[in-house]
């Protein structure tokens, strides 16, 4: 695994690491930080979804858009990470929220940066210690590297949707019955962004952990590994496991586009694709 780290290899690296708990819930904001604050790894700092891994919400951008390169240094040096740290992210153990803080580390450049397979209910599974103690680290000094290649910009999207011969592949991340339009619990419309594919972001996972690079390489078996390729989902968190999946896999060129369907639908003159 490249960008994957079990709880034993945690365990045994705890005192050379920085471990960041990104645990959260969408349905209750304040849910992840009182989990946290209750028990967590020891040493662990805490990322909030909303806080830390998000911008301010406008009228583009999408539900969770990006945070300034500013905010996100601010609470990297908060938290004692400089650009040698080797980092450890752990959500609940649906992926889905450490893959956003992976995503994003990767994005400002940093290298040595994981997720815990199978999150925190792995690490809980094998009986490993936990605390309540809110550490306080030294500020350090953060130098962000933005690395674009790894983001796909609106206008990007915009292009490969309208371009029945683009290169690129849009792929939409999400449950079966919203790409199609058939319900959406959460977005003004229905359907998905004209031209994508539906690649469910829960399939990169079995009982929690990760699928194998190899299982992982299946499920796009009829992409080239260097054919362009661009994750989505409703507002860019759920598609980083698929985009980490497709990293595990060996695919070269990977973008997130971090607004996502929310984003899409924010310009009202763009269409949406629905498949009954």
């Amino acid at each position: 695994m490249k960008n994957l780290v079990d709880a034993a290899w945690v365990k045994e690296h705890i005192e050379e690491i920085r471990v960041v708990d990104c645990r959260f819930n969408l349905a209750n904001r304040a849910e992840g930080q009182e989990k946290y604050r209750q028990d967590h790894i020891p040493g662990a700092v805490y990322f909030n979804l909303e806080e830390d891994l998000s911008g301010t919400v406008s009228i583009h951008g999408g539900r969770h858009p990006l945070p300034s390169v500013e905010q996100l240094t601010a609470s990297l040096q908060k938290a004692g990470i400089s650009n040698g740290t080797t980092i450890v992210a752990y959500d609940g153990g649906e992926a889905s929220f450490a893959s956003r803080f992976w995503w994003l580390l990767k994005y400002v450049g940093h290298e040595k940066v994981y997720v815990l397979d199978g999150g925190y209910k792995e690490w809980l599974k094998h009986g490993y210690p936990v605390d309540d103690i809110i550490p306080a680290y030294d500020e350090s000094n953060y130098q962000v590297q933005v690395v674009n290649d790894i983001c796909a910009s609106y206008e990007e999207v915009k292009e490969v949707s309208s371009n029945e011969t683009a290169e690129a592949i849009l792929i939409d991340s999400r449950e079966e019955q919203r790409y199609k339009g058939i319900n959406e619990p959460i977005d003004k419309k229905a359907g998905h962004i004209p031209g994508a594919v539906n690649k469910v972001w829960t399939d990169a996972l079995s009982e929690g952990r990760f699928k194998s690079g190899e299982e992982q390489s299946n499920r796009f078996s009829e992409y080239d590994k260097n054919t362009p390729l661009i994750v989505y989902c409703g507002s860019g968190v759920t598609a980083s496991p698929n985009f980490l999946a497709l990293k595990e896999a060996g695919f070269k060129n990977v973008k997130l586009y971090p607004g996502s369907f929310s984003d899409w639908i924010s310009y009202g003159d763009n269409p949406v694709g629905t498949k009954k």
